[in-house]
Protein backbone atom coordinates (compact mmCIF):
# COMPACT_ATOMS: atom_id res chain seq x y z
CA UNK A 1 0.00 0.00 0.00
CA UNK A 2 1.50 3.54 -0.79
CA UNK A 3 2.25 5.76 1.84
CA UNK A 4 0.89 9.08 0.93
CA UNK A 5 0.20 12.52 3.03
CA UNK A 6 -3.36 12.30 2.66
CA UNK A 7 -4.11 8.93 4.03
CA UNK A 8 -2.27 10.34 7.25
CA UNK A 9 -4.46 13.38 7.86
CA UNK A 10 -7.23 14.19 9.83
CA UNK A 11 -9.75 16.69 7.80
CA UNK A 12 -11.56 19.18 9.62
CA UNK A 13 -14.55 20.59 7.34
CA UNK A 14 -15.61 24.43 7.89
CA UNK A 15 -19.13 25.47 7.04
CA UNK A 16 -18.00 29.12 6.72
CA UNK A 17 -21.50 30.65 7.26
CA UNK A 18 -21.49 29.04 10.79
CA UNK A 19 -18.38 28.91 11.93
CA UNK A 20 -16.99 32.57 13.21
CA UNK A 21 -18.54 35.93 12.25
CA UNK A 22 -16.17 38.22 12.64
CA UNK A 23 -18.07 42.07 11.58
CA UNK A 24 -21.58 41.37 13.63
CA UNK A 25 -23.68 40.62 10.42
CA UNK A 26 -24.57 37.37 11.65
CA UNK A 27 -23.13 35.62 9.24
CA UNK A 28 -19.81 33.51 9.46
CA UNK A 29 -16.66 34.47 7.10
CA UNK A 30 -13.37 34.27 6.26
CA UNK A 31 -11.47 37.05 8.63
CA UNK A 32 -13.72 34.35 11.48
CA UNK A 33 -11.77 31.54 10.27
CA UNK A 34 -8.38 32.84 10.88
CA UNK A 35 -9.64 33.98 14.10
CA UNK A 36 -9.69 30.44 15.25
CA UNK A 37 -6.74 28.96 13.30
CA UNK A 38 -5.18 28.23 16.40
CA UNK A 39 -7.99 26.23 17.90
CA UNK A 40 -7.79 23.81 14.70
CA UNK A 41 -3.83 23.82 15.22
CA UNK A 42 -4.31 22.94 19.18
CA UNK A 43 -7.06 20.22 17.93
CA UNK A 44 -4.57 18.35 15.82
CA UNK A 45 -6.21 17.98 12.49
CA UNK A 46 -4.02 18.64 9.09
CA UNK A 47 -6.70 19.38 6.85
CA UNK A 48 -9.36 21.65 6.63
CA UNK A 49 -12.13 21.61 4.13
CA UNK A 50 -13.50 24.77 4.08
CA UNK A 51 -17.57 24.57 2.32
CA UNK A 52 -18.03 26.75 -0.65
CA UNK A 53 -17.55 30.51 0.21
CA UNK A 54 -17.54 31.92 -3.57
CA UNK A 55 -19.82 33.96 -5.19
CA UNK A 56 -23.36 33.02 -4.97
CA UNK A 57 -27.39 34.01 -4.70
CA UNK A 58 -27.03 31.95 -1.88
CA UNK A 59 -30.61 29.79 -2.33
CA UNK A 60 -28.54 26.86 -0.89
CA UNK A 61 -26.02 28.25 0.95
CA UNK A 62 -23.53 28.77 -1.50
CA UNK A 63 -24.19 25.49 -3.34
CA UNK A 64 -25.22 27.87 -6.21
CA UNK A 65 -22.65 29.34 -7.51
CA UNK A 66 -22.11 32.43 -10.19
CA UNK A 67 -18.92 33.26 -10.09
CA UNK A 68 -16.17 29.95 -9.38
CA UNK A 69 -13.42 32.63 -9.00
CA UNK A 70 -15.29 35.33 -6.60
CA UNK A 71 -15.82 35.33 -3.06
CA UNK A 72 -19.36 35.98 -2.00
CA UNK A 73 -19.45 39.47 -0.29
CA UNK A 74 -20.69 37.94 3.12
CA UNK A 75 -17.76 36.03 3.52
CA UNK A 76 -15.13 38.01 2.68
CA UNK A 77 -12.66 39.10 -0.36
CA UNK A 78 -10.21 37.23 -2.30
CA UNK A 79 -7.83 39.34 -0.01
CA UNK A 80 -9.25 37.62 3.05
CA UNK A 81 -9.00 34.04 1.20
CA UNK A 82 -5.12 34.60 0.29
CA UNK A 83 -4.67 35.79 4.04
CA UNK A 84 -6.69 32.63 5.25
CA UNK A 85 -4.52 30.62 3.02
CA UNK A 86 -1.06 31.73 4.25
CA UNK A 87 -1.84 31.78 7.83
CA UNK A 88 -3.19 28.50 7.29
CA UNK A 89 0.14 27.29 5.81
CA UNK A 90 2.28 28.94 8.05
CA UNK A 91 0.40 26.96 10.80
CA UNK A 92 1.57 23.69 8.69
CA UNK A 93 -2.47 23.54 8.16
CA UNK A 94 -3.54 22.53 4.32
CA UNK A 95 -6.77 24.02 2.80
CA UNK A 96 -9.12 22.31 0.62
CA UNK A 97 -12.13 23.46 -1.19
CA UNK A 98 -15.68 22.63 -2.30
CA UNK A 99 -15.40 21.80 -6.20
CA UNK A 100 -19.66 22.48 -7.24
CA UNK A 101 -19.44 21.55 -10.97
CA UNK A 102 -22.51 19.22 -11.24
CA UNK A 103 -24.78 22.55 -11.84
CA UNK A 104 -24.17 26.18 -11.26
CA UNK A 105 -26.23 29.25 -10.35
CA UNK A 106 -28.86 29.93 -13.07
CA UNK A 107 -27.30 33.43 -12.52
CA UNK A 108 -23.88 32.18 -13.96
CA UNK A 109 -22.72 33.94 -16.60
CA UNK A 110 -22.73 31.36 -18.89
CA UNK A 111 -26.40 29.92 -17.72
CA UNK A 112 -27.59 33.88 -18.39
CA UNK A 113 -25.74 33.03 -22.02
CA UNK A 114 -27.15 29.67 -22.83
CA UNK A 115 -30.79 30.64 -22.30
CA UNK A 116 -30.36 33.50 -24.26
CA UNK A 117 -31.72 31.83 -27.50
CA UNK A 118 -31.18 28.28 -29.19
CA UNK A 119 -28.76 29.85 -30.91
CA UNK A 120 -26.75 31.01 -28.04
CA UNK A 121 -22.78 29.49 -28.24
CA UNK A 122 -23.14 28.59 -24.86
CA UNK A 123 -26.79 27.07 -25.06
CA UNK A 124 -24.84 23.50 -24.78
CA UNK A 125 -22.71 24.21 -21.59
CA UNK A 126 -26.33 23.18 -20.14
CA UNK A 127 -28.54 19.66 -20.72
CA UNK A 128 -31.52 21.38 -23.12
CA UNK A 129 -34.76 19.33 -23.99
CA UNK A 130 -37.72 19.52 -25.76
CA UNK A 131 -40.88 18.33 -23.66
CA UNK A 132 -43.40 15.78 -24.12
CA UNK A 133 -47.28 15.66 -24.08
CA UNK A 134 -47.55 19.18 -23.20
CA UNK A 135 -45.08 18.50 -19.97
CA UNK A 136 -41.41 17.81 -19.23
CA UNK A 137 -39.04 15.28 -21.05
CA UNK A 138 -39.52 12.97 -18.66
CA UNK A 139 -40.80 12.41 -14.97
CA UNK A 140 -37.90 12.38 -13.20
CA UNK A 141 -37.85 14.54 -9.55
CA UNK A 142 -35.30 16.54 -8.53
CA UNK A 143 -33.71 16.02 -4.83
CA UNK A 144 -35.03 19.50 -3.53
CA UNK A 145 -38.77 18.42 -4.28
CA UNK A 146 -40.83 18.94 -7.47
CA UNK A 147 -39.70 18.13 -10.96
CA UNK A 148 -35.89 17.78 -12.20
CA UNK A 149 -37.20 20.25 -15.39
CA UNK A 150 -37.89 23.37 -15.90
CA UNK A 151 -39.56 25.27 -18.58
CA UNK A 152 -37.72 28.00 -19.83
CA UNK A 153 -40.51 30.18 -22.06
CA UNK A 154 -38.50 32.35 -23.67
CA UNK A 155 -37.04 29.33 -25.89
CA UNK A 156 -39.54 26.75 -25.62
CA UNK A 157 -37.32 23.95 -24.35
CA UNK A 158 -36.73 22.55 -20.53
CA UNK A 159 -33.19 22.52 -18.61
CA UNK A 160 -32.57 20.12 -16.17
CA UNK A 161 -31.50 20.82 -12.73
CA UNK A 162 -31.17 17.44 -10.75
CA UNK A 163 -31.29 20.22 -7.42
CA UNK A 164 -32.81 23.57 -6.89
CA UNK A 165 -34.54 24.65 -10.50
CA UNK A 166 -32.02 27.61 -9.39
CA UNK A 167 -29.16 25.47 -10.18
CA UNK A 168 -29.24 23.78 -13.80
CA UNK A 169 -26.96 20.95 -14.18
CA UNK A 170 -23.61 21.67 -16.52
CA UNK A 171 -23.26 19.69 -19.80
CA UNK A 172 -20.45 17.66 -19.25
CA UNK A 173 -20.21 16.01 -22.58
CA UNK A 174 -19.37 19.29 -23.87
CA UNK A 175 -15.61 19.41 -24.16
CA UNK A 176 -15.81 22.98 -23.50
CA UNK A 177 -17.50 22.57 -20.23
CA UNK A 178 -14.48 20.31 -19.18
CA UNK A 179 -11.83 22.84 -20.56
CA UNK A 180 -13.41 25.71 -18.24
CA UNK A 181 -13.92 23.61 -15.23
CA UNK A 182 -9.98 22.36 -15.82
CA UNK A 183 -9.34 25.80 -16.14
CA UNK A 184 -10.94 27.41 -13.32
CA UNK A 185 -9.30 24.24 -11.45
CA UNK A 186 -5.65 25.30 -12.34
CA UNK A 187 -6.32 28.96 -11.19
CA UNK A 188 -6.97 27.64 -7.46
CA UNK A 189 -4.17 25.35 -7.37
CA UNK A 190 -1.72 28.00 -8.34
CA UNK A 191 -3.25 30.01 -5.55
CA UNK A 192 -1.97 27.53 -3.22
CA UNK A 193 -4.93 25.38 -2.15
CA UNK A 194 -4.05 21.46 -1.22
CA UNK A 195 -7.47 19.91 -2.97
CA UNK A 196 -10.92 19.56 -4.15
CA UNK A 197 -14.01 18.39 -1.91
CA UNK A 198 -16.18 17.36 -5.23
CA UNK A 199 -19.37 17.95 -4.56
CA UNK A 200 -21.90 15.19 -5.96
CA UNK A 201 -19.26 14.36 -8.62
CA UNK A 202 -20.37 11.19 -9.15
CA UNK A 203 -23.38 12.79 -11.54
CA UNK A 204 -21.76 14.60 -14.00
CA UNK A 205 -22.20 12.53 -16.52
CA UNK A 206 -26.12 11.47 -17.62
CA UNK A 207 -27.35 8.63 -20.02
CA UNK A 208 -28.00 10.38 -23.25
CA UNK A 209 -31.87 8.75 -23.62
CA UNK A 210 -33.23 9.69 -20.18
CA UNK A 211 -35.97 7.47 -19.76
CA UNK A 212 -38.65 7.85 -17.25
CA UNK A 213 -37.49 6.43 -13.89
CA UNK A 214 -39.06 4.53 -11.23
CA UNK A 215 -41.48 6.29 -9.32
CA UNK A 216 -39.92 7.86 -5.71
CA UNK A 217 -41.43 6.57 -2.47
CA UNK A 218 -44.56 8.86 -1.65
CA UNK A 219 -44.04 10.62 -4.67
CA UNK A 220 -45.34 11.40 -8.48
CA UNK A 221 -41.82 12.01 -9.72
CA UNK A 222 -39.35 9.17 -10.99
CA UNK A 223 -36.32 8.94 -9.72
CA UNK A 224 -32.90 9.68 -12.07
CA UNK A 225 -30.70 7.80 -10.22
CA UNK A 226 -30.15 5.20 -12.89
CA UNK A 227 -29.06 7.61 -15.98
CA UNK A 228 -27.54 10.10 -13.96
CA UNK A 229 -25.23 8.51 -10.62
CA UNK A 230 -22.29 6.83 -11.86
CA UNK A 231 -22.88 8.05 -15.09
CA UNK A 232 -21.68 6.50 -19.37
CA UNK A 233 -18.78 8.68 -18.78
CA UNK A 234 -18.20 9.45 -15.57
CA UNK A 235 -14.76 7.86 -15.16
CA UNK A 236 -13.63 8.72 -18.49
CA UNK A 237 -14.18 12.68 -17.59
CA UNK A 238 -12.52 12.25 -13.88
CA UNK A 239 -9.50 10.56 -15.94
CA UNK A 240 -8.78 13.55 -17.55
CA UNK A 241 -9.32 16.36 -15.29
CA UNK A 242 -6.44 13.87 -13.12
CA UNK A 243 -4.25 14.09 -16.12
CA UNK A 244 -4.77 17.35 -17.26
CA UNK A 245 -4.71 19.44 -13.68
CA UNK A 246 -4.68 16.63 -10.67
CA UNK A 247 -1.64 15.08 -11.28
CA UNK A 248 0.11 18.29 -11.53
CA UNK A 249 -0.38 19.36 -8.18
CA UNK A 250 0.33 17.37 -4.22
CA UNK A 251 -3.57 17.65 -3.99
CA UNK A 252 -6.08 15.71 -1.71
CA UNK A 253 -9.24 14.91 -3.48
CA UNK A 254 -12.40 13.51 -2.24
CA UNK A 255 -15.31 12.76 -4.09
CA UNK A 256 -18.80 13.01 -3.15
CA UNK A 257 -20.35 10.08 -4.97
CA UNK A 258 -24.18 9.06 -3.99
CA UNK A 259 -25.25 5.84 -5.00
CA UNK A 260 -21.52 3.82 -4.65
CA UNK A 261 -20.48 0.68 -4.45
CA UNK A 262 -17.48 -1.18 -3.45
CA UNK A 263 -16.46 -1.69 -7.19
CA UNK A 264 -17.05 1.50 -8.10
CA UNK A 265 -15.10 3.09 -5.72
CA UNK A 266 -12.22 0.99 -6.53
CA UNK A 267 -12.28 2.81 -9.81
CA UNK A 268 -12.64 6.55 -8.34
CA UNK A 269 -10.51 6.17 -5.32
CA UNK A 270 -7.94 3.59 -7.00
CA UNK A 271 -4.79 2.56 -5.39
CA UNK A 272 -3.31 3.68 -8.85
CA UNK A 273 -4.19 7.38 -8.40
CA UNK A 274 -6.06 7.64 -11.94
CA UNK A 275 -8.74 9.51 -10.81
CA UNK A 276 -9.77 10.73 -7.02
CA UNK A 277 -7.72 9.90 -3.63
CA UNK A 278 -11.16 8.55 -1.65
CA UNK A 279 -14.64 9.24 -2.33
CA UNK A 280 -17.65 9.52 0.04
CA UNK A 281 -19.86 6.38 0.11
CA UNK A 282 -23.73 7.26 2.02
CA UNK A 283 -23.99 3.73 2.59
CA UNK A 284 -23.87 3.81 6.11
CA UNK A 285 -25.83 7.07 6.48
CA UNK A 286 -28.88 5.21 4.52
CA UNK A 287 -29.47 2.32 7.59
CA UNK A 288 -32.13 4.60 9.25
CA UNK A 289 -32.92 5.95 5.69
CA UNK A 290 -30.81 8.60 5.62
CA UNK A 291 -30.81 9.13 2.33
CA UNK A 292 -33.33 7.36 0.33
CA UNK A 293 -36.37 8.33 2.47
CA UNK A 294 -34.49 10.51 5.04
CA UNK A 295 -38.31 11.71 6.50
CA UNK A 296 -38.49 9.52 9.72
CA UNK A 297 -36.96 8.76 13.19
CA UNK A 298 -36.02 5.71 12.73
CA UNK A 299 -32.42 4.34 14.75
CA UNK A 300 -29.07 2.26 12.85
CA UNK A 301 -28.94 -1.08 13.48
CA UNK A 302 -25.55 -1.43 15.16
CA UNK A 303 -25.40 -5.61 13.72
CA UNK A 304 -26.43 -3.45 10.21
CA UNK A 305 -23.86 -0.53 10.60
CA UNK A 306 -20.84 -3.25 11.28
CA UNK A 307 -21.92 -5.16 8.48
CA UNK A 308 -21.66 -2.35 6.24
CA UNK A 309 -18.48 -0.57 7.18
CA UNK A 310 -16.62 -4.61 7.29
CA UNK A 311 -18.06 -4.71 3.55
CA UNK A 312 -16.07 -1.84 2.68
CA UNK A 313 -12.96 -1.67 4.99
CA UNK A 314 -12.29 -4.84 3.21
CA UNK A 315 -13.60 -4.48 -0.02
CA UNK A 316 -11.55 -1.45 -0.26
CA UNK A 317 -8.02 -2.80 1.36
CA UNK A 318 -5.11 -2.75 -0.87
CA UNK A 319 -7.75 -0.97 -3.90
CA UNK A 320 -8.64 2.08 -2.81
CA UNK A 321 -8.70 4.59 0.28
CA UNK A 322 -11.76 4.70 2.60
CA UNK A 323 -12.78 8.31 3.77
CA UNK A 324 -14.25 7.87 7.42
CA UNK A 325 -17.30 10.07 9.16
CA UNK A 326 -20.20 10.25 10.97
CA UNK A 327 -21.22 13.95 10.57
CA UNK A 328 -20.97 16.58 7.86
CA UNK A 329 -22.83 19.63 7.11
CA UNK A 330 -25.68 17.54 4.77
CA UNK A 331 -26.31 15.14 8.19
CA UNK A 332 -27.44 15.52 11.34
CA UNK A 333 -25.80 15.53 14.40
CA UNK A 334 -24.21 11.95 15.04
CA UNK A 335 -24.90 12.24 18.89
CA UNK A 336 -28.09 12.86 18.35
CA UNK A 337 -28.73 9.88 15.42
CA UNK A 338 -26.54 7.36 16.77
CA UNK A 339 -25.79 8.60 20.76
CA UNK A 340 -27.56 9.48 23.44
CA UNK A 341 -28.47 13.45 23.92
CA UNK A 342 -30.43 12.92 26.96
CA UNK A 343 -28.02 14.04 29.72
CA UNK A 344 -24.28 15.84 29.54
CA UNK A 345 -22.84 12.70 30.80
CA UNK A 346 -24.47 10.57 28.30
CA UNK A 347 -23.73 12.72 25.56
CA UNK A 348 -19.98 13.23 26.31
CA UNK A 349 -19.61 8.95 26.54
CA UNK A 350 -21.53 8.67 23.64
CA UNK A 351 -19.49 11.68 21.71
CA UNK A 352 -16.08 9.52 22.80
CA UNK A 353 -17.20 6.10 22.09
CA UNK A 354 -18.53 7.01 18.35
CA UNK A 355 -15.43 9.29 17.59
CA UNK A 356 -13.31 6.00 18.71
CA UNK A 357 -15.46 3.54 16.69
CA UNK A 358 -14.43 5.15 13.40
CA UNK A 359 -10.71 7.04 14.24
CA UNK A 360 -9.16 3.47 14.66
CA UNK A 361 -10.70 2.45 11.62
CA UNK A 362 -8.35 2.55 8.32
CA UNK A 363 -8.94 5.98 5.81
CA UNK A 364 -9.23 9.29 6.53
CA UNK A 365 -11.12 10.77 9.43
CA UNK A 366 -12.93 13.79 8.84
CA UNK A 367 -14.73 15.91 11.64
CA UNK A 368 -17.28 18.35 11.03
CA UNK A 369 -17.00 21.58 12.80
CA UNK A 370 -18.47 21.09 16.50
CA UNK A 371 -18.75 16.99 16.35
CA UNK A 372 -15.09 17.20 18.43
CA UNK A 373 -17.19 18.90 20.93
CA UNK A 374 -19.98 16.46 20.92
CA UNK A 375 -22.40 19.15 19.68
CA UNK A 376 -26.20 18.08 18.86
CA UNK A 377 -29.27 18.52 17.35
CA UNK A 378 -31.08 21.56 17.58
CA UNK A 379 -34.58 21.92 19.49
CA UNK A 380 -36.47 23.42 16.37
CA UNK A 381 -39.64 24.57 17.09
CA UNK A 382 -42.20 25.65 13.65
CA UNK A 383 -41.02 25.49 10.25
CA UNK A 384 -39.83 29.26 10.35
CA UNK A 385 -37.02 27.69 11.81
CA UNK A 386 -35.66 26.18 9.66
CA UNK A 387 -33.17 27.53 6.53
CA UNK A 388 -32.43 24.74 4.50
CA UNK A 389 -34.38 24.59 1.27
CA UNK A 390 -34.45 20.61 1.03
CA UNK A 391 -36.33 20.42 4.64
CA UNK A 392 -38.60 23.20 3.90
CA UNK A 393 -39.57 22.13 -0.06
CA UNK A 394 -40.01 18.20 1.55
CA UNK A 395 -42.32 19.71 4.32
CA UNK A 396 -44.39 21.34 1.86
CA UNK A 397 -44.42 18.56 -0.94
CA UNK A 398 -45.14 15.75 2.03
CA UNK A 399 -47.58 17.63 4.10
CA UNK A 400 -49.71 19.30 1.28
CA UNK A 401 -49.94 16.04 -0.63
CA UNK A 402 -51.02 13.99 2.42
CA UNK A 403 -47.97 11.79 2.42
CA UNK A 404 -47.13 13.31 6.14
CA UNK A 405 -49.17 15.02 8.61
CA UNK A 406 -47.26 18.35 9.43
CA UNK A 407 -46.80 17.62 13.39
CA UNK A 408 -44.95 14.14 12.65
CA UNK A 409 -43.08 16.00 9.64
CA UNK A 410 -41.94 18.95 11.93
CA UNK A 411 -40.59 15.75 14.09
CA UNK A 412 -38.71 14.42 11.62
CA UNK A 413 -37.23 17.87 10.50
CA UNK A 414 -35.91 18.54 13.91
CA UNK A 415 -34.15 14.94 14.01
CA UNK A 416 -32.92 14.50 10.04
CA UNK A 417 -32.95 18.08 8.57
CA UNK A 418 -29.32 19.43 7.56
CA UNK A 419 -30.27 22.62 9.49
CA UNK A 420 -28.79 20.27 12.84
CA UNK A 421 -25.62 20.63 11.28
CA UNK A 422 -25.66 24.51 10.44
CA UNK A 423 -26.40 26.30 13.74
CA UNK A 424 -23.53 28.22 14.84
CA UNK A 425 -20.41 26.32 16.24
CA UNK A 426 -20.24 26.57 20.00
CA UNK A 427 -17.14 29.16 21.61
CA UNK A 428 -18.19 30.11 24.74
CA UNK A 429 -20.88 31.20 27.01
CA UNK A 430 -20.92 34.80 26.18
CA UNK A 431 -24.46 35.54 23.84
CA UNK A 432 -25.08 33.84 20.80
CA UNK A 433 -21.80 31.34 21.74
CA UNK A 434 -19.41 33.71 20.79
CA UNK A 435 -20.34 32.98 17.50
CA UNK A 436 -21.49 36.37 16.51
CA UNK A 437 -22.04 40.10 18.17
CA UNK A 438 -25.20 40.52 15.73
CA UNK A 439 -28.61 38.69 14.84
CA UNK A 440 -27.55 34.95 13.87
CA UNK A 441 -28.35 33.58 10.20
CA UNK A 442 -30.10 30.63 12.19
CA UNK A 443 -30.93 30.15 16.02
CA UNK A 444 -28.03 29.21 17.96
CA UNK A 445 -28.32 26.03 19.85
CA UNK A 446 -29.47 27.05 23.93
CA UNK A 447 -27.46 24.46 25.17
CA UNK A 448 -24.19 26.67 24.45
CA UNK A 449 -24.06 27.61 27.59
CA UNK A 450 -22.50 24.51 29.04
CA UNK A 451 -21.53 22.82 25.79
CA UNK A 452 -18.97 24.80 24.39
CA UNK A 453 -15.60 24.61 23.35
CA UNK A 454 -14.09 27.34 26.18
CA UNK A 455 -15.26 25.15 28.37
CA UNK A 456 -14.10 22.07 27.24
CA UNK A 457 -9.98 23.63 25.98
CA UNK A 458 -9.94 24.07 30.20
CA UNK A 459 -11.39 20.29 31.19
CA UNK A 460 -9.01 17.35 30.32
CA UNK A 461 -11.70 14.91 30.07
CA UNK A 462 -13.72 16.80 27.69
CA UNK A 463 -14.81 15.57 24.20
CA UNK A 464 -12.23 17.97 22.63
CA UNK A 465 -9.10 16.41 24.40
CA UNK A 466 -10.47 12.78 23.63
CA UNK A 467 -10.58 13.70 19.54
CA UNK A 468 -7.35 16.06 20.42
CA UNK A 469 -5.75 12.61 21.72
CA UNK A 470 -7.23 10.03 18.84
CA UNK A 471 -5.56 12.50 15.99
CA UNK A 472 -2.20 12.49 18.16
CA UNK A 473 -2.26 7.98 18.51
CA UNK A 474 -3.14 8.10 14.34
CA UNK A 475 0.17 10.31 14.14
CA UNK A 476 2.06 8.11 15.86
CA UNK A 477 1.05 4.63 15.25
CA UNK A 478 1.26 3.39 11.88
CA UNK A 479 -1.00 0.44 12.92
CA UNK A 480 -3.82 3.12 12.79
CA UNK A 481 -2.99 4.54 9.34
CA UNK A 482 -2.18 1.44 7.30
CA UNK A 483 -3.06 -1.94 9.55
CA UNK A 484 -5.88 -4.04 7.72
CA UNK A 485 -9.05 -4.42 9.74
CA UNK A 486 -10.91 -7.70 10.84
CA UNK A 487 -14.66 -7.33 12.39
CA UNK A 488 -14.51 -9.50 15.72
CA UNK A 489 -18.46 -10.34 17.53
CA UNK A 490 -20.48 -9.75 14.16
CA UNK A 491 -23.90 -10.46 15.34
CA UNK A 492 -23.52 -9.07 19.08
CA UNK A 493 -25.97 -6.61 19.09
CA UNK A 494 -24.33 -3.44 21.37
CA UNK A 495 -20.71 -3.96 20.82
CA UNK A 496 -18.42 -3.16 17.73
CA UNK A 497 -15.39 -5.23 18.00
CA UNK A 498 -12.47 -5.04 15.70
CA UNK A 499 -8.70 -5.76 14.69
CA UNK A 500 -6.04 -3.65 13.04
CA UNK A 501 -3.40 -5.70 12.04
CA UNK A 502 0.62 -4.23 10.79
CA UNK A 503 3.27 -6.84 10.74
CA UNK A 504 3.51 -8.23 14.20
CA UNK A 505 1.69 -5.52 15.72
CA UNK A 506 -2.35 -5.97 16.47
CA UNK A 507 -4.67 -3.21 17.96
CA UNK A 508 -8.21 -4.34 18.71
CA UNK A 509 -11.02 -1.36 19.89
CA UNK A 510 -14.30 -2.29 21.52
CA UNK A 511 -16.97 -0.09 21.43
CA UNK A 512 -20.17 -0.56 23.13
CA UNK A 513 -23.09 1.36 20.87
CA UNK A 514 -26.06 1.23 23.63
CA UNK A 515 -26.77 2.49 26.54
CA UNK A 516 -26.92 -0.83 28.22
CA UNK A 517 -24.24 -3.02 29.73
CA UNK A 518 -22.29 -5.44 27.33
CA UNK A 519 -20.22 -7.93 27.77
CA UNK A 520 -17.37 -9.52 26.12
CA UNK A 521 -13.91 -11.69 26.12
CA UNK A 522 -11.36 -10.26 24.77
CA UNK A 523 -9.50 -12.19 22.12
CA UNK A 524 -5.82 -14.43 23.26
CA UNK A 525 -2.70 -11.63 23.49
CA UNK A 526 -4.56 -8.64 24.76
CA UNK A 527 -5.31 -9.62 28.63
CA UNK A 528 -1.79 -7.16 29.18
CA UNK A 529 -2.03 -5.09 25.71
CA UNK A 530 -1.27 -1.28 25.94
CA UNK A 531 -4.21 0.99 26.86
CA UNK A 532 -4.09 3.47 23.98
CA UNK A 533 -7.24 4.99 24.22
CA UNK A 534 -10.45 4.42 26.81
CA UNK A 535 -14.15 6.10 27.64
CA UNK A 536 -14.85 4.47 31.03
CA UNK A 537 -13.17 2.27 33.25
CA UNK A 538 -10.12 0.49 32.33
CA UNK A 539 -10.27 -3.21 31.41
CA UNK A 540 -8.68 -5.39 33.03
CA UNK A 541 -8.50 -9.29 32.78
CA UNK A 542 -10.29 -10.84 29.67
CA UNK A 543 -13.71 -11.11 30.88
CA UNK A 544 -14.63 -7.45 30.14
CA UNK A 545 -18.82 -5.60 30.93
CA UNK A 546 -18.65 -1.98 29.33
CA UNK A 547 -21.06 0.08 30.70
CA UNK A 548 -23.08 2.13 28.53
CA UNK A 549 -21.14 3.83 26.10
CA UNK A 550 -17.58 2.74 26.88
CA UNK A 551 -15.03 1.35 24.89
CA UNK A 552 -11.44 1.06 24.34
CA UNK A 553 -8.51 0.69 21.96
CA UNK A 554 -5.65 -1.64 22.52
CA UNK A 555 -2.48 -2.24 21.23
CA UNK A 556 -0.36 -5.68 21.36
CA UNK A 557 3.15 -5.08 20.24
Amino acid sequence: MKKVWWKESVVYQIYPRSFQDSNGDGIGDLPGIIRRLDYLKELGVDVLWISPFYKSPGRDNGYDISDYQAIQAEFGSMEDFDRLLAEAHARGLRVVIDLVVNHTSNQHPWFIESRAHRSSPKRDYYIWRDGQNGGPPNNWGSNFSGSAWTLDEATGQYYLHTFGDFQPDLNWDNPAVREEVFRMMRWWCDKGVDGFRMDVISMISKTPDMPDGELKPGSTYGSFAPYVVNGPHVHQYLQQMNREVLSCYNLLTVGECSGLTVDQACHYANEGGTELSMAFQFEHMDLDGGESFKWNTRKIDIVELKALLTKWQKGLEGRAWNSLYWCNHDQPRIVSRMGDDSTPALREKSAKVLALCLHMMQGTPYVYQGEELGMTNAPFGELSDFRDIESINAYHELTETGVMEPARMLECLRYKSRDNARTPMQWDASPNAGFTEGTPWIMVNPNYTELNAAEQLARPDSVFHFYQELIRLRHTHEIIVYGSYDLLLPDHPQIYAYTRTLGQQKLLCVCNLTGRPAACTLPDGFADAQILACVGPQPHGTAITLGPWEGFALLHL
